[in-house]
């Protein structure tokens, strides 16, 4: 009898440590799960962007929204770019410093150099400040949202270009995302 009763204890112990090591194992799949993303609630990723945030519509910014930045992270960096365009890659929108705190841009933010949360905006390919929407010569082509979690603030006057970013945030950068659409004029 005893050493039944051994056996089940010895089955019940398993059983319950079993149990621990299942719940922090799914605890810790959790966390790695928890990637940094960025979305719009204007488009999927891949999807057409809507005519309003083209040249052929209002040409205006879309909301983006992101979670999961990564505990350290000093500011932020948004780049908006395509790349098939003809001459090379086209940038379409460049923001830094945006607080870590902040986890969305509204739509149709204003196209200034400084804004009033805090962010810069650098200059895009149209020369102009801020966000200059999608308006492809001819086909189909990508559009990236490129968001970048930096372990420090950018150190740039607004005005710059992306070019300038990118080298202000090298060996920075913690974590990244993309948001990838498309578009075609008809």
């Amino acid at each position: 009898m005893f050493a039944k009763f051994n056996n089940i204890t010895f089955f019940l112990i398993i059983l319950v440590f079993s149990c621990k090591t299942s719940t922090k194992e799914n605890s810790s799949n959790q966390e790695d799960k928890m990637e940094f993303i960025i979305t719009s609630p204007s488009f999927q990723p891949g999807d057409l962007i809507p005519r309003k945030f083209t040249c052929d519509g209002k040409n205006i910014s879309p909301e983006l929204n992101w979670k999961n930045t990564p505990a350290n992270t000093k500011s932020l960096a948004l780049i908006c770019d395509d790349p098939d365009a003809p001459m090379g890659t086209w940038v379409h929108w460049v923001i830094y410093n945006l607080s870590p705190g902040i986890n969305s841009l509204a739509e149709n933010l204003p196209n200034e150099k400084h804004l009033s949360n805090g962010a810069e905006q650098g200059i895009n390919d149209f020369g102009k400040y801020g966000y200059g929407g999608p308006c492809p010569p001819s086909g189909t082509h990508r559009y990236f949202f490129k968001l970048y979690a930096i372990d420090k603030p950018v150190d740039l006057k607004g005005g710059v270009k992306k070019s300038n970013v990118l080298s202000a945030i090298q060996g920075h950068v913690i974590a990244e995302t993309e948001l990838m659409a498309k578009y075609k004029r008809q």
